[in-house]
């Protein structure tokens, strides 16, 4: 479904991302780990078109979208649930929901759908959006993706910020998307959750990839287990 191949991207003159290579495939959870700043968000904001100042070939469903506009690969089917949220605090959880799902058929059976995952938001859904704790706030976020009704679903960074409980809950929602076909990049620095979830792993570090495999490979994987699981 999303081929990415031989990806350079730059901020200005400074190169921060090289000959990034990786794939997802249809009803595949893939995973991108690795530390703050090694290139995770940088890479996402460039396949959805935020950053344009790249080259190589980002390719969805077969068809190259490098420097495409946000707009468009939205109505291709690519959605993301960005690190900071970026929900509309003064409106209803109920209005930020149908506002992800402008333009989609059905929203009433997506948005019901939702609920159905997130049955915290059925309770809040006349509640203010800015007045949810965080880990209502990101299961708000990743409804309001949803309710795009995605080909492929980026989630950038989803525990950051939230207890252990609450990331709990949110990767069990991501399993139940999982199950039901859902096909979702996932990048993550909580590695152990992220590993026990997903089908396949990349290690992003320093703007390359240094791993890739299997996520129980990965796991058992001496650099993983060391800097970043604590064995």
């Amino acid at each position: 479904m999303l081929a990415v191949t031989g990806l350079n991207i730059f901020h200005g003159n400074l190169q921060v991302v090289w000959d990034l290579s990786f794939r997802v495939e249809k009803g595949e959870i893939v995973t991108l780990i690795g530390p703050n700043g090694a290139g995770k968000t940088t890479t996402v904001e460039t396949i959805i078109g935020l950053n344009r100042n790249a080259s190589g070939s980002i390719v969805f469903e077969g068809e190259d979208i490098l420097g495409r506009p946000p707009n468009d690969l939205f109505k291709k089917g690519l959605a993301l649930v960005p690190e900071k949220r970026e929900i509309f605090s003064k409106m209803p959880v109920s209005e930020n929901l149908l506002l992800g799902g402008t333009g989609s058929d059905e929203p009433q059976k997506t948005l019901a759908h939702i609920y159905q995952i997130f049955p915290i938001l059925r309770e809040r859904e006349h509640q203010m959006a800015g007045t949810l704790s965080g880990g209502e706030q990101q299961m708000l976020a990743i409804g309001r993706a949803l309710m795009s009704r995605p080909r492929l679903l980026i989630l950038d960074e989803p525990s950051t910020g939230l207890s252990p409980l609450l990331v709990g809950q949110v990767f069990k929602a991501l399993e139940q998307l999982g199950r039901e076909g859902m096909t979702i990049l996932l990048l993550e620095q909580n590695v152990r959750n992220a590993l026990t979830m997903c089908h396949r792993g990349y290690v992003l570090e320093n703007g390359r990839i240094v791993k890739e495999g299997k996520a129980k490979e990965l796991m058992r994987d001496p650099h993983i287990q060391k800097a970043y699981l604590g064995f």
